[in-house]
C-alpha cells in the first residue's frame, strides 16, 4: 500500500529574527538572511502493506509527524520518493481548516470539503456526524463558544465518517473526556479490523502496543528499529 524509496526531508531554518515583512525584504536585499538546514528524515526506506496497523514511535523531533505528512502528500520529500495506492485519510490536525465564526452545521460542510469529501456525501453523512458528535443541541452556534472538547469531537466525527484504504493518525486518539475518548477509541478499533492500513504516531506505547502489529522507531530521522510491536516498544522502553 505505501512504498517509501530513500526519502529525505530537509527544512531550511532562519537564523535572523525577523519580526515583519519590511525587515525581511530589506534583508533580502542586502544578502542578510541566513538558513540552517535541519534534517527531519535522512534517506528511509520503508514498506507499508495492506491491513497492518504500523505504530511511529521516537522522541520529540525524531521525524514522526514529518514521515505521515509525507505519506499523506502535505508535505513532498526533499529526495526520493513515496508510492502510495488507496484513499487516505489524514487526521493530522483535527479541526485544522475551521471557521470560528461560522456555526458547527458550516463547519461540517467546510471542514469535509477540505478534507476531500463532496458536499452531496457530506449531506448524505449530516445526521450520522452529528450523532457521533453529540453536538444536536449546538449545531447553529458559531464555533467559537465551543470548547476544546466540543471541537475535537465536531472534528473527530468528522474525520471518521469514511471507511478510507489507509488512515494516517496523529497523536488524537483522546479526544473530548473519558466517555467520548472510549467511543473515538472503539470508532479507530472498528477502522482498523475493517481491514483499513493504519500509519499511527503516539507517545502512550501502552496504546501503540494494544493496537499496532508493527512498530518503527525513528530517531533523528533514522529507522532505528522496525518489527514486532511489543519487541520494539520493549527495547525502545529500555533505552529511555
Amino acid at each position: 500500500m505505501i512504498e517509501i524509496n530513500q526519502v529525505s526531508m530537509h527544512y531550511r531554518i532562519q537564523r535572523e529574527n525577523i519580526k515583519s515583512l519590511k525587515e525581511f525584504v530589506v534583508n533580502v536585499i542586502k544578502h542578510k538572511i541566513n538558513y540552517d538546514e535541519f534534517c527531519a528524515l535522512d534517506n528511509i526506506s520503508i514498506q507499508i502493506n495492506q491491513g497492518e496497523v504500523v505504530g511511529i514511535i521516537g522522541n520529540n523531533g525524531a521525524g514522526k509527524s514529518t514521515l505521515l505528512k509525507l505519506i499523506a502528500g502535505v508535505l513532498t520529500p526533499t529526495r526520493g520518493e513515496i508510492h502510495v495506492k488507496g484513499t487516505i485519510a489524514p487526521m493530522l490536525e483535527l479541526g485544522a481548516g475551521f471557521d470560528h465564526d461560522l456555526t458547527a452545521r458550516e463547519n461540517i460542510y467546510l471542514n469535509g470539503a477540505i478534507l476531500g469529501y463532496s458536499k452531496e456525501f457530506l449531506e448524505s453523512k449530516y445526521d450520522q456526524i452529528v450523532e457521533f458528535s453529540e453536538l444536536h443541541d449546538f449545531m447553529e452556534q458559531p464555533i467559537r463558544t465551543f470548547s476544546s472538547g466540543m471541537l475535537m469531537r465536531l472534528a473527530f466525527s468528522i474525520a471518521t465518517i469514511i471507511e478510507p484504504e489507509i488512515l494516517i493518525v496523529d497523536e488524537i486518539l483522546s479526544v473530548g473526556d473519558a466517555h467520548f475518548a472510549e467511543k473515538s477509541a472503539q470508532r479507530m478499533k472498528s477502522l482498523m479490523s475493517g481491514g483499513t492500513t493504519v500509519i499511527m504516531v503516539s507517545h502512550v506505547l501502552k496504546q501503540i502496543e494494544q493496537l499496532c502489529d508493527r512498530v518503527i522507531w525513528l530517531e533523528k530521522g533514522q529507522v532505528v528499529l522496525d518489527g514486532n510491536a511489543m519487541e520494539v516498544c520493549n527495547v525502545y522502553r529500555s533505552k529511555l
